[in-house]
């Protein structure tokens, strides 16, 4: 550990550019191991996630999932009726979480000492940023400057009638209809909650799936539990252009069909926030915006390191969250184990949720040549068919070796995503996991009876 430098100028062991997921974890991390820390951010700290992003779109995703309670009560045996949606009330219990959650960050950056300065940050130097004409010098640099919503060519997002999710989550009405143009994980979401509060969906996808990053049988039964929810849904259908007109959007896509809605929600994934910020002058490599690492998180600049949406990958808080506790760790010398991208999990918080950790099927299959797959179908478990929830759990495994992929669709399987990655990470056998004791009834429980099934031992397994 080195010794604190003079923290009460502007001279720091370490200087972060942006207090999103990935910078305020490594100052956190990093005061704690007794290093000086400043924190830069032009916005508010939290970035991305915290304000428009992973909780202001989960607060909206609950209060979808209370109004398909109230729309389907009687199912269960109560008679509930759903009036409607009062989006202002949505927006100010949504408004509610990220205020508390933003002053409990205030809170632990203040407790640790960490000096968080306001203003637009720029690289300088390989060891100096500078903020509203005060230059700050770190023995290291993190850059962790966040991404921002990309668009198409020639699509221009106007914030009224063509739409990103920052506005999406602003929205003072709920639409009559959308088209939601991206089939992956913001776009599903989105189209997802709409639909709750009573929005007609479109989704239009370029490519041949939804969610396509998933394992192909996660796509397949989403799409079809999202047919049974009568959201429309175009996949393999390029996007031409779109028409702003009086009452909304026309929506052209690949062979001239047009799509007439309220409002388009671009949802085609987010750009590296990097122009503009100094970091190509001061040496850093970039490959198509984003900041090449070696296996420390270091850049093509000795001191430098990178954490978060501008490094190549998942773009995800909780992988921001482990490259920043990796680098502080790394810079206090305590060697830390590299992270494996393919260990980090990863959920879709749609209605059915999709979460997987590990290889897909098809990785596997081009990495390990065989592979022994098992599906686990829902109709087994106790608790979902409490819940009526259908889906499945699919593991997928190395021939005769370890659990390398695990992928789940139903009604909050998100939740059972902290023992798959354990699984995963830990390199473990069927036969490691069988012998573990599930609570009944529980949804955790389709984890267990799955690896029964593949360690030769199945008990409520349905072919």
């Amino acid at each position: 550990m080195t010794n604190p430098a003079d923290s009460s100028g502007t001279t720091y062991d370490l200087v972060i550019l942006g207090g999103g997921s990935g910078g305020y974890a490594a100052a956190l991390r990093a005061a704690t191991l007794g290093q000086s820390v400043a924190l830069v951010e032009k916005d508010k700290v939290g970035g991305t996630c915290l304000h428009r992003g992973c909780i202001p779109t989960k607060a909206l995703l609950h209060a979808a999932e209370v109004a398909d309670s109230a729309r389907e009560g009687e199912q269960f045996g109560v008679r509930t009726t759903l009036e409607g949606v009062d989006m202002g009330g949505v927006n100010k219990y949504k408004d509610g979480v990220v205020d508390r959650l933003f002053k409990g960050l205030q809170g632990q950056l203040k407790a640790r000492k960490v000096t968080v300065i306001e203003g637009e940050g720029r690289l300088t130097s390989p060891t100096t940023v500078e903020v509203g004409g005060t230059t700050y010098t770190g023995r290291n640099v993190i850059l962790a400057s966040g991404s921002h919503s990309r668009s198409l060519p020639g699509l221009e997002i106007d914030g009224q009638h063509v739409i990103a999710s920052e506005h999406a989550l602003t929205l003072d009405r709920v639409p009559e209809s959308a088209v939601v143009l991206g089939g992956g994980v913001i776009g599903v979401e989105f189209a997802s909650a709409w639909t709750s509060f009573g929005t007609k969906v479109t989704i239009v996808e370029a490519l041949p799936r939804l969610v396509p990053a998933e394992d192909a049988d996660c796509s397949k039964t989403l799409e079809r539990a999202f047919r049974k929810r009568k959201i429309a849904f175009k996949t393999g259908t390029p996007f031409e252009s779109v028409k702003v007109v009086d009452n909304g959007v026309q929506v052209t896509v690949a062979g001239g069909e047009v799509i007439e809605a309220e409002v388009l929600l671009v949802a085609v994934g987010r750009g590296p926030n990097t122009a503009g910020l100094g970091y190509d002058e001061v040496g850093v490599a970039l490959d198509r915006g984003f900041v090449t690492v070696d296996a420390t998180l270091q850049t093509s600049v000795p001191g430098v390191y990178a954490v978060g949406d501008i490094v190549p990958g998942l773009q995800l808080a909780h992988r921001g969250f482990q490259q920043g506790i990796f680098v502080a760790e790394h810079l206090a010398g305590l060697a830390p184990t590299p992270i494996d991208e393919a260990g980090i999990p990863r959920v879709t918080y749609s209605e059915p949720e999709v979460a997987s950790v590990g290889l897909t099927e098809e990785q596997a299959r081009a990495k390990y040549g065989e592979v022994e797959i098992l599906n686990y179908n829902l109709g087994g478990n106790g608790k979902s068919q409490i819940l009526k929830t259908a889906g499945f759990v699919k593991l997928v495994r190395a021939k005769d070796g370890a659990v390398v992929g695990l992928h789940m669709v139903g009604s909050r399987v998100g939740e059972l995503i902290g023992e798959a990655q354990l699984i995963y990470n830990w390199e473990a056998y069927p036969a490691d996991v069988a012998p573990l004791v599930h609570a009944h009834p529980t949804q955790n429980e389709a984890l267990g009876e799955a690896h029964l099934a593949l360690a030769g031992k199945p008990l409520h397994f349905h072919e």
